[in-house]
C-alpha cells in the first residue's frame, strides 16, 4: 500500500522516521533543508548548554546583522578564499560577521562532502598522518580517563566538553600537534596565550606537542583541572 505525502510517496518499506527533508516538507528550498540538516548534525555533538547558546546564535542572526540567512548565503559565495579559516578571518575583516555565525553560514552554504554527525570520517580526514594520529590517540586516552565527558569532532579540531569544551587538539605540520586548554596561560609555564586556534573562545592556553610521550602524568593532571572547571 502506498500513501501520498505531498509530493513524494511513503512506501510500507520507508518508515516516517526516514523521510528526507524534502519529503516531509516539499515546500522547503534545498537551501532552507540543509540549514535545518546542518543544524542537528551540530546539536548531535553539543551539549545542552551549548545546543541552548548555538540556538540563541541562530535565531538572533537577522536581528542582530540586518540580514537573513539566506542573503549571508549569497554573500558567502562571493568569499574569494578557499581555505575555511581563511573564510572565517574574511567575513569577521570585511562584513564584521563574528565566527561562530560565519561558521554557520557557511556550512549551509557550502554542505561537506563528509557530514557533519560522521564523526569518525571527519576524525580520519583530520589525522591523516599518523606521528600526529598518534598524538591525538595519547590525548584521547587521558581525556577518557576522565567521567562525563562529551567527544565532538569538526573539520578542523577534535574536541571535549563536560558542560562547556575543555580541550580540543589538532594537527601541524611536521606530524606534530596543538593542544588548547580551558585554563589560563600563567597555569603551567608550558601553555602560551592562543593564536586564533579555531576552537571556542574558552580554550585560553595552548600547548604544542612534539610526541606522544608528551602526555603524560603532569599533562593529564592539566586536562583534569581544565575538565573541573567546565
Amino acid at each position: 500500500m502506498e500513501q501520498r505525502i505531498g509530493r513524494s510517496r511513503l512506501t510500507e518499506q520507508q518508515p516516517k522516521s526516514q523521510l528526507t527533508e524534502r519529503q516531509k516538507n516539499p515546500q522547503l528550498t534545498e537551501r532552507q533543508q540543509n540549514s535545518q540538516l546542518t543544524e542537528r548534525q551540530q546539536n548531535s555533538q553539543l551539549t545542552e548548554r551549548q545546543q541552548k547558546w548555538m540556538a540563541s546564535v541562530q535565531a538572533g542572526l537577522a536581528e542582530a546583522t540586518g540580514k537573513s540567512l539566506e542573503e549571508w548565503v549569497e554573500i558567502a559565495k562571493t568569499c574569494p578564499e578557499t581555505a575555511h579559516r581563511a573564510k572565517l578571518k574574511w567575513f569577521k575583516d570585511k562584513h564584521g560577521l563574528m565566527q561562530n555565525r560565519a561558521s554557520w553560514v557557511l556550512s549551509v552554504a557550502f554542505p561537506q562532502a563528509v557530514s557533519w554527525n560522521d564523526s569518525e570520517a571527519l576524525r580520519d580526514a583530520l589525522w591523516k598522518d599518523a606521528s600526529s594520529r598518534a598524538i591525538f590517540e595519547a590525548v584521547k586516552a587521558a581525556v577518557e580517563e576522565l567521567p562525563e565527558v562529551l567527544a565532538g569532532q569538526r573539520k578542523g579540531y577534535s574536541a571535549w566538553s563536560r558542560k562547556v569544551q575543555f580541550a580540543a587538539v589538532r594537527p601541524l605540520k611536521g606530524g606534530t600537534a596543538m593542544l588548547g586548554l580551558a585554563l589560563l596561560p600563567e597555569t603551567d609555564k608550558r601553555l602560551h596565550p592562543p593564536r586564533n586556534e579555531g576552537w571556542s573562545e574558552r580554550l585560553k592556553s595552548r600547548l604544542a606537542l612534539a610526541t606522544p610521550h608528551e602526555v603524560d602524568a603532569s599533562l593529564r593532571a592539566l586536562l583534569k583541572k581544565a575538565w573541573t572547571l567546565s
